[in-house]
């Protein structure tokens, strides 16, 4: 073996033959292997259903004792900025295995989604073929969607480790299948009606006093959830008028125009492809900084269930909590976690 650490990326929702393979490569190739779970921290989602720490029990139960001593397991946030991503991946691994380990980077270059493979030129990247027609993707559509539990479960066998099957069929017993089977269902007869974008969003992320505004989401998807209020911009919008109009109807904070917009602090577009499961939706956030302010009175309205003034030191213990990529965004503006 020519490398002392190889490295996997992935999300693994769930880990699949495909994946297996990988794995089993990376296995070869060197005596460690480091698998880097992304999607970590944040909220289960339609997309995301499994937590880190449940993936990476799914994966060790498809391992044999003395193999499952040689893979080790890291969380990793969704920054949505591809280079500090990949900085913190680099960190991740070198930390683990030390600065000077010999690293391979093991995957599959799929498409324009798996790019960010070649943001590692310090590591020897081996590629994988195809392992067939599979993808995670049809997996969680086959689950979700099908009615005859027996039915789904033939259907996916072929295409996963034994071991993943099982803990599927116990997994679907908990309260989250539920749910998230009826989020998927949302969000596809939302893109059956509406289609999948791009779409224009409007956000605003309010702060006064050392709080910051946030609503609970009122509807699935993201149903009672965390989130900065917003929503889709009207037709004859501009993008102001529009955070400004979705901040009043979600939260009923009453300040003028004029209040609003002396305390702009800055506008950022968060365009991720991914940011969203309902499609491809680009958000403008306003950031209206209200200073020593007393934070106004607030309260659910519209698509919020709820509206709160929450402290800052509160926010890093939430992560979990939000919809989307709401955490990462008010990271970005007010620095919550390193």
């Amino acid at each position: 073996m020519q490398h002392d650490v190889a490295v996997l990326i992935g999300r693994f929702q769930p880990f699949h033959n495909a994946h297996a393979a990988l794995l089993a490569q990376a296995l070869d190739v060197a005596p460690r292997v480091i698998v880097l779970l992304g999607s970590a921290h944040a909220a289960r989602n339609a997309k995301n259903p499994f937590n880190w720490e449940e993936r990476a029990a799914m994966v060790r139960c498809t391992l044999d004792e003395e193999t499952r001593a040689r893979v080790s397991f890291l969380p990793m946030r969704d920054r949505w900025d591809d280079a500090r991503w990949a900085a913190q991946a680099l960190e991740a691994v070198q930390r683990e295995a030390g600065v000077t380990a010999r690293v391979a980077l093991v995957g599959h270059i799929k498409d324009a989604s798996s790019q960010y493979l070649k943001r590692f030129p310090s590591w020897d990247f081996i590629p994988v073929p195809a392992q067939g027609e599979i993808d995670a993707t049809s997996l969680r559509r086959i689950w979700f969607e099908g009615e005859d539990e027996a039915v789904n479960y033939a259907l996916l066998s072929p295409l996963l480790p034994p071991a993943v099957l099982r803990y599927l069929q116990g997994w679907a017993v908990l309260p989250h299948f539920a749910r998230l089977r009826e989020e998927h269902l949302t969000i596809e007869e939302n893109k059956r009606i509406w289609g999948t974008g791009p779409f224009v969003t409007v956000d605003a992320l309010v702060k006064a006093s050392g709080k910051v505004l946030l609503i609970r989401r009122g509807r699935a998807p993201g149903k009672g959830l965390w989130a900065l209020p917003g929503g889709f911009l009207d037709g004859r919008e501009r993008v102001q008028q529009g955070a400004i109009r979705e901040l009043r109807e979600e939260t009923g904070l009453a300040l003028s125009d004029a209040a609003l917009e002396a305390a702009l602090a800055g506008v950022i577009v968060f365009d991720h492809p991914d940011r969203s499961l309902r499609g491809r939706t680009i958000t403008h956030v306003h950031f209206f900084d209200l200073g020593n302010l007393a934070p106004p009175e607030v309260a659910g309205g519209d698509d919020a269930a709820e509206a709160h003034w929450v402290p800052l030191e509160a926010l890093a213990a939430m992560e979990g909590e939000f919809f989307e990529d709401h955490f990462n965004i008010l990271n970005h503006f007010l620095a919550i976690t390193h």
